[in-house]
């Protein structure tokens, strides 16, 4: 009667409700990242929790579990940077010093080997390399002064360090009652596609950081062994890069191959083809054998979307929207196969 349409209010009130919503989520963005974090770093803990609970007591304390299993993985990482951190750092400290000489375009075209069949053309290419290297020098300095002051940013923040573990260990032990609560708030009504959409996402979550935990163990092993049978220079340090990196999917394992390939070629590593050819084997093996198997369970986006995944979360997060890329596609995928499966969405 005074043009007041019920239907166009509640559209208007719903587009305010998603607007507000992202905007929330936008204005929050540093805590919901930490929250996510959490979670996966709580799924490392989790089988590990589990398996510790069938061999316990049942009048333990599930919490005293979990603090024990805290305990001993953290015995386990400070072992291993006893064993292999100072090496790492020694390393690390020489390649930080020699930085100067290794770039020092005067010595260049003495250091760096080059196979048979390209020395004819060894003063063009390394023309072209002492050209690179010298436009790098010079775009070095804006470099550092940005990294820079991410690292005093990142020491402002060093808080989420103790806050992750605090919420992962909280989030392990009320994990139960958490998706107990938040399936009987969806009603009885859609429990059971809620239900085994969880148990979905679940496998997914652990299948994804099972895997990163162990293709990162298997990178710095192989890397680390094969570089120091190799004499490559700085073979621990140049491993546990490439074992960072490879949890950033599909970016990460080029960077790292160009990072190992570049300080070998400048520190002049004479077998840079065999080098090649060894990193071009392990990643045919990494992604066609053991990363399948590994994800084979929860992981399964095409090539194509995860390209497009890895681009977009770039665009919006920069290095933390390229590492939840693939696992976010992966979860919708699946709330998406289980939402048309049940006929929830129109046209399936």
């Amino acid at each position: 009667m005074l043009g007041f349409d019920v239907r166009t209010a509640k559209i208007t009130w719903t587009a305010f409700l998603v607007a507000l919503l992202l905007f929330v989520t936008y204005s929050i963005r540093t805590t919901l990242l930490v929250v996510v974090f959490s979670i996966f770093f709580a799924y490392l803990f989790s089988p590990l929790v589990q398996l510790v609970e069938r061999y316990m007591p049942r009048r333990v304390p599930r919490a005293a579990i979990i603090a024990l299993v805290f305990i001993l993985v953290s015995a386990t990482v400070s072992l291993a940077g006893v064993l292999f951190g100072t090496r790492i750092v020694d390393e690390a400290t020489r390649l930080t010093g020699q930085l100067p000489q290794l770039l020092d375009t005067a010595n260049i075209s003495q250091r760096i080997p080059l196979p048979w069949f390209l020395e004819p053309q060894r003063a063009r290419l390394l023309a072209f390399i002492s050209e690179q290297v010298q436009t790098g020098t010079g775009q070095a300095l804006p470099f550092v002064q940005r990294l820079g002051l991410g690292v005093m940013h990142a020491a402002t923040n060093l808080i989420y360090l103790v806050l992750v573990p605090i919420l992962s260990f909280l989030l392990i032990k009320e994990a139960p009652v958490l998706r107990t609560e938040v399936l009987s708030w969806l009603g009885k009504a859609n429990s059971t596609l809620w239900t085994t959409i969880a148990e979905d996402l679940n496998i997914l979550l652990v299948s994804f950081v099972r895997a990163l935990l162990l293709l990162s163990i298997a990178t710095f092993v192989s890397y680390g062994l094969i570089f120091s049978a190799l004499d490559v220079p700085y073979a621990l340090l140049l491993g546990g890069i490439a074992a960072l990196l490879e949890i950033i999917p599909f970016v990460g394992p080029l960077a790292a191959a160009g990072i190992i390939l570049a300080v070998s070629a400048f520190s002049g590593y004479e077998h840079l083809l065999w080098l090649i050819a060894i990193l071009a084997a392990y990643r045919i093996f990494q992604d066609y054998v053991l990363s399948p198997y590994l994800m084979s369970e929860g992981l399964q986006v095409s090539p194509l979307l995860v390209i497009i995944g890895l681009l977009a979360g770039d665009e919006l997060g920069g290095v933390a929207g390229i590492f939840l890329s693939v696992p976010l596609l992966a979860a919708l995928k699946i709330i998406f196969v289980r939402l048309r499966t049940t006929g929830r969405i129109i046209g399936s």
